[in-house]
């Protein structure tokens, strides 16, 4: 079991296309409603973080990913996030149930978007910044 800090468990995937883009989402609920995060969501009781990662993965993007490595953890508000690099293995791109838009994003996309709190000096710090 892998130490987590208090708060809602949560995970949050990164996933490059061939480009080194960054797929992103554009949120549909609060918080941060109409800004653009990283894919992922709750875990669910029962699961592990694999596990909820592939689920969200799906139904906020339409896209199978594999998960990998763990890249870093953030707490917003009330909710730990556990966010790890995953390789796309499937599907069709498409905003699912918790988004209002889905795409790649380059480096020059983030500067344009608005995008939720510290994702761009997070992803700084973790070297994860798409080109």
């Amino acid at each position: 079991m892998t130490q987590r800090s208090s708060g809602i468990p949560c995970v949050g995937g990164l996933a490059y296309d061939d480009l080194h883009r960054l797929l992103l989402v554009q949120r549909a609920n609060e918080p941060g409603r109409g800004q653009w995060s990283l894919p992922g969501g709750r875990v669910e009781p029962g699961e592990t973080d694999q596990q909820a990662l592939v689920r969200e993965m799906e139904e906020e993007t339409g896209l199978s990913v594999e998960p990998g490595p763990l890249i870093g953890r953030v707490s917003r508000g009330n909710y730990a996030i556990a966010d790890y690099l995953c390789t796309v293995i499937g599907g069709t791109l498409r905003a699912g149930d918790d988004a209002l838009d889905a795409r790649w994003c380059s480096a020059e996309d983030l500067h344009a978007l608005p995008l939720v709190a510290e994702l761009i000096t997070t992803l700084s710090e973790w070297r994860a910044l798409p080109e």
